[in-house]
């Protein structure tokens, strides 16, 4: 983007910046408050009248500026960790709705990219979009096979048109983040670079595809969430295909009702799913607000979700999951000790943090929440508040957690929409339970084992010929400094005769841990086993304690 093409944008977004009685904070920025005559002396500043609320005029102004804008709205709504509330609220409401492109237009870019005309591609293909958004927009088509499907394309020049604009913003950003005292805890260079890898994802159908594709294999058969069917023929960088899914809207509440839907039973799934994609999958959708969920009408007694659009997910590294767990479970048990320590202990939060001072301030933000009924206790409003409050203490908040805390909120508004009696501990507690038992309990002791047995089976053979070469290279080293040999020859007797011992012990206990894991789910109940196992295990221990004993 030239300097010319840069000035002439930022002339348009100053203008609609105006328009929306904005320049004001223009002019709040340090390096331009020597110009802040200019904003006095400005007309349409002479006059006083009643504004809307910032958040408002934001939102607006944003929604002017065009989709580009209006996306990085709606992603900048997600770090309530910077934002004040008003504004973080307002740029939620941002409607990812744009005009269309021509279906003929559309056309084109499917038979470019996949190479073939639509009529051999498709039995029929709706040039009239079904839905349009800032990034792409989607076409009804039948395939030949009779199955009808949705076609999504992108929008014709956009990648163009967001690179110019995240350029322009970066400039913004980093005269900002110079400039001002505000630009170095909103980090907008930070923000920026966030903002650019999500949307150039999201371009990228074939990643799209890639994530429904996963999505759906760890939702198989449940009957919580159903994923729609990926056609990978026909998709590319620009094209996606999907089997085409009928459902209410979950926003439509009454119609649901009206139906006569299991409210309490949907408000519940809800929470499993989110909770089964964090802590199970690791895999979770991270944009499921109302317009990318459905509903499946066909058993209102059992009701199911049905998932659209799949650009954004997100995981999380284990010390993440640990982090998520382990402070939900102490926040709801008001063991704040436990919370402040946690931060500190994963990083969170710089290690020279008094946990004292921690748990005091989390404790001031938090008690007042535990005065409300646990079924009115917000999930994603702790995290916000603990996020904002760990701030204060040069807590980096991770975008992962970002993204995790903005799936939650959206998650638990949408559950208690369906149901507002909703407990959302209840629904959670044996998640959190279930994964901390894995991670800490007997379970992960024998999760270690499966993983490990067959690497530790595999080593075991070379394990003698390793140590020896050691012993070998010491020998040598040895020599050339001119020791005394004798020495040597101890040293390689005793390594040698512990290597013995360290054999028998660890296939020993290869012995006694196949006896087990091969037995009765009920472990450790001797009648559980059968005489074979029985009589693994009697030879494994055998060789243990010969290990252990051997001199």
């Amino acid at each position: 983007m030239n300097l010319f093409s840069q000035i002439y944008r930022l002339f348009i977004i100053n203008r609609v910046l105006i328009r929306h009685n904005l320049d004001e904070y223009i002019y709040a920025i340090p390096a331009l408050k020597p110009f802040r005559f200019i904003y006095h002396l400005s007309p349409w500043n002479w006059k006083k009248t009643e504004r809307a609320p910032r958040g408002e005029r934001l939102r607006k102004a944003l929604e002017d500026l065009g989709p580009v804008f209006v996306k990085f709205g709606q992603i900048l709504s997600t770090r309530r960790d910077l934002l004040a509330d008003d504004i973080a609220n307002e740029l939620a409401k941002l409607q990812d709705d744009v005009p269309p492109f021509s279906g003929a237009e559309a056309r084109a870019i499917i038979e470019k990219s996949l190479e073939k005309s639509t009529d051999e591609l498709f039995a029929q293909f709706d040039e009239t979009p079904l839905a349009s958004a800032s990034i792409a927009q989607v076409h009804t088509a039948v395939l030949h096979s009779g199955e009808q499907a949705i076609v999504k394309v992108v929008r014709p020049e956009i990648a163009k048109t967001i690179r110019h604009d995240i350029d322009l913003m970066m400039l913004i950003a980093k005269m900002v983040s110079k400039t001002s005292n505000l630009g170095k805890r909103l980090r907008p260079v930070e923000v920026v670079e966030d903002y650019e890898k999500v949307i150039f994802d999201e371009l990228d159908l074939g990643r799209e595809a890639a994530n429904a594709s996963q999505l759906r294999r760890n939702h198989e058969g449940s009957p919580d969430l159903y994923v729609p069917k990926i056609y990978w023929d026909y998709c590319t960088q620009d094209v996606l295909v999907m089997e085409r899914i009928y459902g209410i809207p979950v926003g439509q509440t009454q119609r649901l009702i009206d139906r006569g839907t299991n409210m309490k039973v949907l408000g519940e799934r809800g929470v499993d799913i989110f909770f089964t994609q964090v802590f199970k999958h690791n895999f979770f959708h991270a944009d499921m607000h109302p317009g990318n969920i459905f509903i499946d009408e066909k058993n209102p007694d059992n009701p199911k979700y049905i998932a659209v659009d799949f650009g954004i997910m997100g995981t999380l590294e284990v010390q993440d999951q640990r982090y998520l767990a382990e402070n939900l479970h102490a926040f709801f048990n008001r063991d704040y000790k436990r919370v402040a320590e946690a931060h500190i202990k994963s990083g969170w939060v710089p290690p020279h943090t008094k946990a004292s001072e921690f748990e005091a301030a989390i404790r001031t933000v938090c008690e007042p929440i535990f005065e409300l009924p646990i079924k009115d206790i917000s999930y994603g409003k702790l995290l916000l508040r603990l996020f904002q409050t760990a701030r204060r203490f040069d807590m980096e908040v991770q975008p992962q957690l970002v993204l995790l805390q903005k799936t939650l909120l959206n998650i638990e508004g949408m559950g208690r929409d369906l149901y507002p009696d909703l407990d959302l501990w209840v629904t959670a507690k044996p998640f959190l339970q279930q994964w901390m038992d894995e991670q800490k309990g007997i379970r992960s002791l024998f999760k270690g084992a499966k993983t490990n047995l067959p690497k530790l089976i595999e080593q075991l053979p070379h394990m003698p010929v390793m140590i020896n070469e050691v012993i070998a290279e010491i020998h040598k080293k040895q020599q050339d400094t001119n020791t005394d040999s004798r020495q040597i020859e101890a040293l390689r007797h005793e390594i040698n005769r512990a290597n013995k011992r360290t054999t028998l012990t660890i296939t020993g206990g290869i012995f006694i841990l196949a006896a087990v894991l091969t037995s009765s789910p009920l472990v450790f109940v001797p009648t559980a086993f059968s005489p074979i196992t029985w009589g693994i295990a009697c030879v494994g221990l055998g060789l243990l304690i010969l290990g252990l004993l051997r001199k």
